[in-house]
Protein backbone atom coordinates (compact mmCIF):
# COMPACT_ATOMS: atom_id res chain seq x y z
CA UNK A 1 0.00 0.00 0.00
CA UNK A 2 1.30 3.49 -0.86
CA UNK A 3 2.12 5.86 1.97
CA UNK A 4 -0.83 7.77 3.41
CA UNK A 5 -0.39 10.08 6.40
CA UNK A 6 -2.66 12.57 8.11
CA UNK A 7 -2.50 15.69 10.23
CA UNK A 8 -5.55 15.66 12.47
CA UNK A 9 -5.80 18.81 14.61
CA UNK A 10 -8.69 19.72 16.88
CA UNK A 11 -10.18 23.22 16.33
CA UNK A 12 -10.05 24.04 20.04
CA UNK A 13 -7.78 27.04 19.58
CA UNK A 14 -4.98 28.44 17.38
CA UNK A 15 -2.39 26.18 15.79
CA UNK A 16 0.79 26.10 17.92
CA UNK A 17 4.09 25.81 16.04
CA UNK A 18 4.43 22.36 17.60
CA UNK A 19 1.36 21.37 15.61
CA UNK A 20 2.78 23.03 12.52
CA UNK A 21 5.98 20.99 12.96
CA UNK A 22 3.86 17.80 13.17
CA UNK A 23 2.02 18.75 9.97
CA UNK A 24 5.34 19.54 8.27
CA UNK A 25 6.91 16.18 9.15
CA UNK A 26 3.82 14.35 7.86
CA UNK A 27 3.92 16.41 4.67
CA UNK A 28 7.66 15.81 4.11
CA UNK A 29 7.29 12.08 4.70
CA UNK A 30 4.37 11.83 2.28
CA UNK A 31 6.12 13.78 -0.47
CA UNK A 32 9.40 11.91 0.01
CA UNK A 33 7.56 8.61 -0.50
CA UNK A 34 5.23 9.76 -3.30
CA UNK A 35 2.32 9.35 -0.91
CA UNK A 36 -0.71 11.36 0.16
CA UNK A 37 -0.96 13.98 2.91
CA UNK A 38 -4.45 14.23 4.42
CA UNK A 39 -5.86 17.02 6.59
CA UNK A 40 -8.61 15.80 8.92
CA UNK A 41 -10.38 18.09 11.37
CA UNK A 42 -11.12 16.26 14.63
CA UNK A 43 -13.93 18.43 15.95
CA UNK A 44 -15.91 15.96 18.05
CA UNK A 45 -15.13 17.69 21.35
CA UNK A 46 -17.93 20.22 20.97
CA UNK A 47 -17.48 21.65 24.46
CA UNK A 48 -14.00 22.94 23.53
CA UNK A 49 -14.75 23.98 19.94
CA UNK A 50 -13.53 27.51 19.16
CA UNK A 51 -14.99 29.44 16.20
CA UNK A 52 -12.31 30.46 13.72
CA UNK A 53 -9.82 27.84 14.89
CA UNK A 54 -10.25 25.65 11.82
CA UNK A 55 -9.59 28.59 9.52
CA UNK A 56 -6.49 29.48 11.55
CA UNK A 57 -5.21 25.92 11.14
CA UNK A 58 -5.79 25.87 7.39
CA UNK A 59 -4.46 29.38 6.77
CA UNK A 60 -1.31 28.65 8.80
CA UNK A 61 -0.53 25.61 6.68
CA UNK A 62 -1.38 27.37 3.41
CA UNK A 63 0.89 30.31 4.22
CA UNK A 64 3.76 27.89 4.77
CA UNK A 65 3.06 25.98 1.55
CA UNK A 66 1.96 22.79 3.35
CA UNK A 67 -0.82 21.79 0.95
CA UNK A 68 -3.00 18.74 1.59
CA UNK A 69 -4.00 16.19 -1.04
CA UNK A 70 -7.28 15.32 0.68
CA UNK A 71 -9.28 17.18 3.27
CA UNK A 72 -11.90 19.86 3.93
CA UNK A 73 -12.50 22.17 0.96
CA UNK A 74 -10.42 19.80 -1.20
CA UNK A 75 -12.35 16.55 -0.93
CA UNK A 76 -11.10 13.07 -1.64
CA UNK A 77 -12.27 9.47 -1.85
CA UNK A 78 -12.57 8.97 1.95
CA UNK A 79 -14.54 12.06 2.97
CA UNK A 80 -16.04 13.81 4.71
CA UNK A 81 -12.90 15.02 6.45
CA UNK A 82 -14.53 16.70 9.44
CA UNK A 83 -15.38 14.22 12.17
CA UNK A 84 -18.53 16.12 13.14
CA UNK A 85 -19.87 15.11 9.70
CA UNK A 86 -19.17 11.41 10.39
CA UNK A 87 -20.86 10.97 13.78
CA UNK A 88 -23.35 8.25 12.83
CA UNK A 89 -20.44 6.15 11.60
CA UNK A 90 -18.74 6.10 15.00
CA UNK A 91 -21.82 4.95 16.90
CA UNK A 92 -22.01 1.94 14.59
CA UNK A 93 -18.43 0.92 15.46
CA UNK A 94 -18.89 1.59 19.18
CA UNK A 95 -21.95 -0.69 19.21
CA UNK A 96 -19.97 -3.33 17.31
CA UNK A 97 -17.37 -3.38 20.10
CA UNK A 98 -20.14 -3.86 22.69
CA UNK A 99 -21.52 -6.82 20.72
CA UNK A 100 -18.03 -8.34 20.55
CA UNK A 101 -17.62 -7.99 24.32
CA UNK A 102 -14.81 -5.43 24.06
CA UNK A 103 -16.84 -2.45 25.29
CA UNK A 104 -19.78 -1.79 27.58
CA UNK A 105 -22.44 0.75 28.49
CA UNK A 106 -21.79 2.85 31.62
CA UNK A 107 -24.64 4.76 33.29
CA UNK A 108 -22.70 6.47 36.09
CA UNK A 109 -23.69 10.10 36.60
CA UNK A 110 -21.03 12.83 36.97
CA UNK A 111 -21.89 12.98 40.68
CA UNK A 112 -21.45 9.23 41.08
CA UNK A 113 -18.13 9.34 39.29
CA UNK A 114 -16.84 12.14 41.50
CA UNK A 115 -17.98 10.30 44.64
CA UNK A 116 -16.21 7.16 43.34
CA UNK A 117 -12.97 9.08 42.79
CA UNK A 118 -13.20 10.73 46.19
CA UNK A 119 -13.61 7.35 47.93
CA UNK A 120 -10.50 6.03 46.18
CA UNK A 121 -8.49 9.14 47.02
CA UNK A 122 -9.43 8.79 50.68
CA UNK A 123 -8.35 5.15 50.49
CA UNK A 124 -4.89 6.32 49.40
CA UNK A 125 -5.23 5.84 45.61
CA UNK A 126 -3.50 8.90 44.08
CA UNK A 127 -4.85 8.45 40.55
CA UNK A 128 -8.32 6.84 40.66
CA UNK A 129 -9.22 4.90 37.52
CA UNK A 130 -12.33 3.32 36.08
CA UNK A 131 -10.67 0.02 35.20
CA UNK A 132 -10.88 -3.78 35.26
CA UNK A 133 -11.05 -3.78 39.08
CA UNK A 134 -13.19 -0.77 39.89
CA UNK A 135 -15.71 -1.28 37.04
CA UNK A 136 -17.33 -4.12 38.99
CA UNK A 137 -18.50 -1.61 41.63
CA UNK A 138 -20.06 0.84 39.16
CA UNK A 139 -23.35 1.11 37.24
CA UNK A 140 -22.65 -0.44 33.85
CA UNK A 141 -23.79 -3.23 31.57
CA UNK A 142 -21.22 -5.57 33.12
CA UNK A 143 -22.74 -5.27 36.62
CA UNK A 144 -26.44 -4.63 35.90
CA UNK A 145 -28.96 -7.27 34.72
CA UNK A 146 -29.54 -7.29 30.97
CA UNK A 147 -33.21 -6.30 31.29
CA UNK A 148 -32.29 -3.28 33.43
CA UNK A 149 -29.64 -2.21 30.92
CA UNK A 150 -32.20 -2.40 28.12
CA UNK A 151 -34.71 -0.45 30.19
CA UNK A 152 -32.20 2.30 30.96
CA UNK A 153 -31.25 2.66 27.31
CA UNK A 154 -34.86 2.69 26.09
CA UNK A 155 -35.86 5.26 28.71
CA UNK A 156 -33.29 7.72 27.44
CA UNK A 157 -31.00 7.54 30.48
CA UNK A 158 -27.66 9.14 29.55
CA UNK A 159 -24.82 6.67 29.11
CA UNK A 160 -21.34 6.37 27.64
CA UNK A 161 -19.61 3.45 25.96
CA UNK A 162 -16.28 2.44 27.51
CA UNK A 163 -13.57 0.15 26.19
CA UNK A 164 -13.14 -3.03 28.22
CA UNK A 165 -9.41 -3.13 28.87
CA UNK A 166 -8.27 -6.68 29.70
CA UNK A 167 -6.56 -7.39 33.01
CA UNK A 168 -2.78 -7.87 33.30
CA UNK A 169 -1.80 -7.95 29.63
CA UNK A 170 1.34 -6.63 27.97
CA UNK A 171 0.47 -4.22 25.18
CA UNK A 172 3.37 -3.23 22.98
CA UNK A 173 3.88 -1.46 19.70
CA UNK A 174 6.85 -0.54 17.54
CA UNK A 175 7.61 3.16 17.22
CA UNK A 176 9.68 4.11 14.17
CA UNK A 177 11.50 6.76 16.24
CA UNK A 178 11.68 5.08 19.66
CA UNK A 179 11.71 1.34 18.98
CA UNK A 180 9.53 -1.01 21.02
CA UNK A 181 7.25 0.59 23.60
CA UNK A 182 5.46 -1.57 26.17
CA UNK A 183 2.61 -1.01 28.64
CA UNK A 184 0.87 -3.27 31.14
CA UNK A 185 -2.89 -3.09 30.76
CA UNK A 186 -3.25 -2.67 34.53
CA UNK A 187 -1.86 0.87 34.03
CA UNK A 188 -4.77 1.78 31.76
CA UNK A 189 -8.32 2.83 32.50
CA UNK A 190 -11.44 1.97 30.54
CA UNK A 191 -11.48 5.05 28.32
CA UNK A 192 -14.78 6.47 27.14
CA UNK A 193 -15.19 5.75 23.44
CA UNK A 194 -18.62 7.25 22.85
CA UNK A 195 -20.01 10.12 24.94
CA UNK A 196 -23.53 10.76 26.17
CA UNK A 197 -23.80 13.79 23.84
CA UNK A 198 -23.72 11.46 20.83
CA UNK A 199 -20.13 12.25 19.84
CA UNK A 200 -17.16 9.87 19.88
CA UNK A 201 -13.99 10.59 21.81
CA UNK A 202 -10.62 11.00 20.14
CA UNK A 203 -9.68 7.38 20.85
CA UNK A 204 -12.50 5.79 18.85
CA UNK A 205 -12.84 8.39 16.11
CA UNK A 206 -9.18 8.57 15.19
CA UNK A 207 -8.74 4.80 15.03
CA UNK A 208 -11.89 4.32 12.92
CA UNK A 209 -10.93 7.15 10.58
CA UNK A 210 -7.30 6.08 10.26
CA UNK A 211 -8.51 2.61 9.24
CA UNK A 212 -11.19 3.77 6.82
CA UNK A 213 -8.88 6.40 5.30
CA UNK A 214 -6.17 3.74 4.86
CA UNK A 215 -3.57 5.65 6.90
CA UNK A 216 -0.26 3.78 6.81
CA UNK A 217 1.77 5.89 9.27
CA UNK A 218 0.57 7.83 12.31
CA UNK A 219 3.12 10.59 12.91
CA UNK A 220 2.18 12.70 15.94
CA UNK A 221 3.57 14.29 19.10
CA UNK A 222 5.00 12.26 21.96
CA UNK A 223 2.17 13.41 24.25
CA UNK A 224 0.03 10.76 22.53
CA UNK A 225 2.25 7.84 23.58
CA UNK A 226 0.15 7.07 26.73
CA UNK A 227 -2.97 6.83 24.55
CA UNK A 228 -1.43 4.53 21.96
CA UNK A 229 -1.97 1.23 23.89
CA UNK A 230 -5.71 1.98 23.88
CA UNK A 231 -5.52 2.49 20.13
CA UNK A 232 -3.53 -0.74 19.72
CA UNK A 233 -6.27 -2.60 21.62
CA UNK A 234 -8.95 -1.08 19.40
CA UNK A 235 -7.16 -2.24 16.26
CA UNK A 236 -6.96 -5.71 17.78
CA UNK A 237 -10.62 -5.73 18.87
CA UNK A 238 -11.80 -4.66 15.41
CA UNK A 239 -9.49 -7.15 13.71
CA UNK A 240 -7.74 -4.44 11.71
CA UNK A 241 -4.09 -4.07 10.78
CA UNK A 242 -2.61 -1.16 12.70
CA UNK A 243 -0.50 1.56 11.06
CA UNK A 244 3.11 2.27 11.91
CA UNK A 245 3.53 4.75 14.74
CA UNK A 246 6.09 7.54 15.06
CA UNK A 247 5.95 9.91 18.03
CA UNK A 248 7.82 13.19 17.59
CA UNK A 249 9.85 14.81 20.40
CA UNK A 250 8.59 17.90 22.18
CA UNK A 251 9.59 21.43 21.23
CA UNK A 252 11.13 22.84 24.39
CA UNK A 253 11.49 26.31 25.86
CA UNK A 254 14.73 28.18 25.01
CA UNK A 255 16.16 27.18 28.39
CA UNK A 256 15.18 23.54 27.82
CA UNK A 257 13.03 23.48 30.96
CA UNK A 258 9.74 22.09 29.74
CA UNK A 259 7.46 22.27 26.74
CA UNK A 260 7.32 25.51 24.77
CA UNK A 261 4.10 27.20 25.87
CA UNK A 262 2.50 30.44 24.75
CA UNK A 263 3.54 32.10 28.02
CA UNK A 264 7.14 30.89 27.76
CA UNK A 265 7.37 32.17 24.17
CA UNK A 266 5.97 35.58 25.10
CA UNK A 267 8.42 35.85 28.00
CA UNK A 268 11.27 35.02 25.60
CA UNK A 269 10.06 37.61 23.10
CA UNK A 270 8.78 35.57 20.17
CA UNK A 271 5.46 34.18 18.88
CA UNK A 272 4.16 30.66 19.27
CA UNK A 273 1.89 30.70 16.19
CA UNK A 274 2.74 30.77 12.50
CA UNK A 275 0.20 33.53 11.80
CA UNK A 276 -1.79 35.99 13.90
CA UNK A 277 -4.57 34.69 16.14
CA UNK A 278 -7.40 36.76 17.58
CA UNK A 279 -9.43 35.11 20.33
CA UNK A 280 -13.13 35.38 19.34
CA UNK A 281 -14.24 35.61 22.97
CA UNK A 282 -11.71 38.01 24.50
CA UNK A 283 -10.67 39.73 21.25
CA UNK A 284 -7.06 39.38 22.44
CA UNK A 285 -4.63 39.18 19.53
CA UNK A 286 -1.29 37.41 19.35
CA UNK A 287 1.05 38.01 16.43
CA UNK A 288 2.50 35.08 14.54
CA UNK A 289 5.87 34.64 12.89
CA UNK A 290 4.40 36.05 9.68
CA UNK A 291 3.47 39.30 11.43
CA UNK A 292 6.93 39.83 12.95
CA UNK A 293 8.50 39.47 9.52
CA UNK A 294 9.44 35.83 9.04
CA UNK A 295 9.02 34.39 5.57
CA UNK A 296 7.55 30.90 4.94
CA UNK A 297 10.82 29.48 3.64
CA UNK A 298 12.61 30.55 6.81
CA UNK A 299 10.06 29.22 9.30
CA UNK A 300 9.75 25.90 7.46
CA UNK A 301 13.53 25.47 7.71
CA UNK A 302 13.51 26.41 11.42
CA UNK A 303 10.77 23.91 12.29
CA UNK A 304 12.34 21.11 10.25
CA UNK A 305 15.50 21.28 12.36
CA UNK A 306 13.54 20.91 15.62
CA UNK A 307 14.04 17.21 16.22
CA UNK A 308 15.16 16.12 12.73
CA UNK A 309 18.88 15.71 12.04
CA UNK A 310 19.84 16.31 8.39
CA UNK A 311 22.41 14.02 6.76
CA UNK A 312 24.55 16.95 5.62
CA UNK A 313 26.58 19.32 7.78
CA UNK A 314 24.58 22.46 6.99
CA UNK A 315 21.50 24.20 8.29
CA UNK A 316 19.89 25.99 5.35
CA UNK A 317 17.43 23.94 3.27
CA UNK A 318 14.71 24.70 0.77
CA UNK A 319 11.42 22.85 1.02
CA UNK A 320 12.40 20.72 -1.97
CA UNK A 321 15.67 19.77 -0.27
CA UNK A 322 13.86 18.91 2.96
CA UNK A 323 11.55 16.58 1.04
CA UNK A 324 14.53 14.95 -0.64
CA UNK A 325 16.46 14.36 2.61
CA UNK A 326 13.65 13.63 5.08
CA UNK A 327 13.65 10.25 6.84
CA UNK A 328 11.83 9.35 10.04
CA UNK A 329 14.82 7.44 11.36
CA UNK A 330 16.72 10.74 11.50
CA UNK A 331 14.20 12.16 13.99
CA UNK A 332 15.52 12.06 17.55
CA UNK A 333 13.80 11.08 20.78
CA UNK A 334 14.96 14.03 22.87
CA UNK A 335 13.14 17.35 23.02
CA UNK A 336 14.39 20.17 20.81
CA UNK A 337 15.04 23.62 22.31
CA UNK A 338 13.68 26.59 20.38
CA UNK A 339 16.48 29.11 19.78
CA UNK A 340 14.94 32.38 18.56
CA UNK A 341 18.27 34.00 17.65
CA UNK A 342 19.16 31.03 15.49
CA UNK A 343 15.67 31.09 13.99
CA UNK A 344 16.17 34.71 12.94
CA UNK A 345 19.54 33.88 11.39
CA UNK A 346 18.01 31.04 9.38
CA UNK A 347 15.22 33.36 8.27
CA UNK A 348 17.78 35.93 7.13
CA UNK A 349 19.63 33.34 5.04
CA UNK A 350 16.41 32.64 3.15
CA UNK A 351 15.71 36.35 2.73
CA UNK A 352 19.14 36.73 1.16
CA UNK A 353 18.19 34.08 -1.41
CA UNK A 354 15.02 35.84 -2.54
CA UNK A 355 14.72 37.45 -5.94
CA UNK A 356 14.08 41.23 -5.87
CA UNK A 357 10.46 40.61 -6.92
CA UNK A 358 9.86 38.02 -4.20
CA UNK A 359 11.48 40.21 -1.54
CA UNK A 360 9.17 43.06 -2.53
CA UNK A 361 6.18 40.71 -2.46
CA UNK A 362 6.92 39.71 1.14
CA UNK A 363 7.51 43.35 2.12
CA UNK A 364 4.37 44.68 0.46
CA UNK A 365 1.86 43.84 3.26
CA UNK A 366 3.93 45.96 5.69
CA UNK A 367 4.69 48.96 3.45
CA UNK A 368 1.83 51.16 4.63
CA UNK A 369 3.16 50.91 8.21
CA UNK A 370 6.57 52.26 7.24
CA UNK A 371 6.08 54.53 4.22
CA UNK A 372 3.63 57.18 3.12
CA UNK A 373 2.28 57.22 -0.41
CA UNK A 374 4.55 58.38 -3.18
CA UNK A 375 7.62 56.32 -2.32
CA UNK A 376 9.37 55.35 -5.54
CA UNK A 377 8.97 51.59 -6.10
CA UNK A 378 12.27 51.11 -7.92
CA UNK A 379 14.24 52.97 -5.26
CA UNK A 380 12.44 50.99 -2.57
CA UNK A 381 13.32 47.69 -4.24
CA UNK A 382 16.98 48.70 -4.49
CA UNK A 383 16.97 49.81 -0.87
CA UNK A 384 15.44 46.52 0.28
CA UNK A 385 18.15 44.59 -1.54
CA UNK A 386 20.88 46.64 0.16
CA UNK A 387 19.31 46.58 3.63
CA UNK A 388 18.52 42.86 3.72
CA UNK A 389 22.18 42.23 4.48
CA UNK A 390 21.56 43.87 7.87
CA UNK A 391 18.08 42.64 8.87
CA UNK A 392 16.96 39.20 10.00
CA UNK A 393 13.24 39.76 9.36
CA UNK A 394 11.21 41.70 6.80
CA UNK A 395 10.26 44.18 9.52
CA UNK A 396 13.88 44.79 10.53
CA UNK A 397 14.77 45.38 6.89
CA UNK A 398 11.90 47.84 6.42
CA UNK A 399 12.88 49.72 9.58
CA UNK A 400 16.38 50.13 8.17
CA UNK A 401 15.00 51.06 4.75
CA UNK A 402 12.99 53.95 6.22
CA UNK A 403 16.24 55.83 6.64
CA UNK A 404 16.60 56.09 2.86
CA UNK A 405 13.32 57.97 2.51
CA UNK A 406 12.95 59.91 5.75
CA UNK A 407 15.45 61.98 7.78
CA UNK A 408 16.00 60.88 11.36
CA UNK A 409 14.71 62.63 14.48
CA UNK A 410 17.28 65.22 15.51
CA UNK A 411 17.18 64.08 19.12
CA UNK A 412 18.27 60.60 18.11
CA UNK A 413 21.04 62.08 15.98
CA UNK A 414 22.41 64.17 18.85
CA UNK A 415 22.23 61.24 21.25
CA UNK A 416 24.24 59.00 18.94
CA UNK A 417 26.87 61.40 17.59
CA UNK A 418 30.26 60.05 18.74
CA UNK A 419 31.63 63.55 19.37
CA UNK A 420 31.02 67.16 18.39
CA UNK A 421 33.56 69.98 18.14
CA UNK A 422 34.68 72.60 15.67
CA UNK A 423 36.80 70.13 13.72
CA UNK A 424 33.89 67.71 13.31
CA UNK A 425 31.54 70.55 12.30
CA UNK A 426 33.98 71.88 9.69
CA UNK A 427 34.73 68.40 8.30
CA UNK A 428 31.02 67.57 8.01
CA UNK A 429 30.34 70.88 6.27
CA UNK A 430 33.20 70.24 3.82
CA UNK A 431 31.86 66.75 3.11
CA UNK A 432 28.42 68.17 2.26
CA UNK A 433 30.03 70.69 -0.07
CA UNK A 434 32.04 67.97 -1.84
CA UNK A 435 28.94 65.80 -2.29
CA UNK A 436 26.94 68.71 -3.70
CA UNK A 437 29.53 69.69 -6.30
CA UNK A 438 31.07 66.46 -7.56
CA UNK A 439 29.76 63.41 -9.35
CA UNK A 440 30.96 60.63 -7.05
CA UNK A 441 30.56 56.86 -6.90
CA UNK A 442 30.90 54.65 -3.82
CA UNK A 443 34.69 54.36 -4.19
CA UNK A 444 35.14 58.12 -4.60
CA UNK A 445 32.99 58.80 -1.54
CA UNK A 446 35.18 56.51 0.58
CA UNK A 447 38.32 58.32 -0.62
CA UNK A 448 36.81 61.76 0.05
CA UNK A 449 35.87 60.74 3.60
CA UNK A 450 39.43 59.54 4.18
CA UNK A 451 40.94 62.79 2.82
CA UNK A 452 38.66 65.06 4.85
CA UNK A 453 39.20 63.07 8.07
CA UNK A 454 42.96 63.24 7.62
CA UNK A 455 42.88 66.99 6.90
CA UNK A 456 40.98 67.73 10.10
CA UNK A 457 42.87 65.16 12.20
CA UNK A 458 39.84 62.96 12.77
CA UNK A 459 39.76 59.18 12.96
CA UNK A 460 38.22 57.89 9.76
CA UNK A 461 35.94 55.41 11.59
CA UNK A 462 34.55 58.07 13.89
CA UNK A 463 34.01 60.49 11.02
CA UNK A 464 32.18 57.83 9.01
CA UNK A 465 29.99 57.14 12.05
CA UNK A 466 29.25 60.86 12.34
CA UNK A 467 28.10 60.99 8.72
CA UNK A 468 25.98 57.84 9.12
CA UNK A 469 24.28 59.14 12.27
CA UNK A 470 23.61 62.51 10.64
CA UNK A 471 21.97 60.80 7.65
CA UNK A 472 20.03 57.99 9.34
CA UNK A 473 20.06 58.35 13.12
CA UNK A 474 21.54 54.84 13.25
CA UNK A 475 24.97 53.50 14.18
CA UNK A 476 24.94 50.61 11.71
CA UNK A 477 23.84 49.95 8.17
CA UNK A 478 25.13 49.28 4.67
CA UNK A 479 28.37 50.75 3.36
CA UNK A 480 28.18 54.55 3.37
CA UNK A 481 28.77 54.77 -0.36
CA UNK A 482 25.75 52.59 -1.11
CA UNK A 483 23.65 54.43 1.46
CA UNK A 484 24.50 57.86 0.02
CA UNK A 485 23.75 56.64 -3.51
CA UNK A 486 20.34 55.37 -2.38
CA UNK A 487 19.43 58.54 -0.46
CA UNK A 488 20.52 60.77 -3.33
CA UNK A 489 23.01 63.65 -3.46
CA UNK A 490 20.56 66.49 -2.81
CA UNK A 491 18.89 64.76 0.15
CA UNK A 492 22.27 63.87 1.68
CA UNK A 493 23.33 67.51 1.59
CA UNK A 494 19.99 68.65 3.01
CA UNK A 495 20.22 66.20 5.96
CA UNK A 496 23.79 67.18 6.81
CA UNK A 497 22.95 70.89 6.68
CA UNK A 498 19.90 70.22 8.84
CA UNK A 499 22.15 68.77 11.56
CA UNK A 500 24.72 71.58 11.20
CA UNK A 501 22.04 74.26 11.45
CA UNK A 502 20.40 72.61 14.42
CA UNK A 503 23.72 72.36 16.22
CA UNK A 504 24.48 76.03 15.46
CA UNK A 505 21.11 77.13 16.79
CA UNK A 506 21.67 75.04 19.89
CA UNK A 507 25.05 76.73 20.43
CA UNK A 508 23.50 80.20 20.17
CA UNK A 509 20.79 79.29 22.67
CA UNK A 510 23.40 78.05 25.16
CA UNK A 511 25.40 81.30 24.68
CA UNK A 512 22.36 83.43 25.48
Amino acid sequence: MSVRVRFAPSPTGPLHIGGVRTALFNFLFAKKNNGKFILRIEDTDRSRYVPGAEDHIKNSLKWLGIEWDEGPDVGGPFGPYRQSERVNLYREYAELLVKKGHAYYAFDTPEELEAFRERLRKAGVPNPQYNSITRQYMRNSLTLPADEVEKLINSGTPYVIRIKVPRNREIKFYDVIRGWVSFNSNELDDKVLFKSDGFPTYHLANVVDDHLMQITHVIRGEEWIPSTPIHVLLYEFFGWEKPQFAHLPLILRPDGKGKLSKRAAIEAGFPVYAIKWTDPQTNESNEGFREIGFIPEGLINVLALLGWHPPEDREIYTLEELINYFELDRVGKSGAQFNFEKAKWINQQHILRLSPEKLYEYAEPFLSEYFSEGVDRETLMRALLVMRERGTTIREILELTKSVFYPPELNSVFELLPEWNEQVRTALSEFAEVISKEETDSHDISNKIKEIAKRWELKKGKFMLTIRVALTGQKAGPPLGELITLIGKEEVVRRINRVLNAKEEGKQIQTK
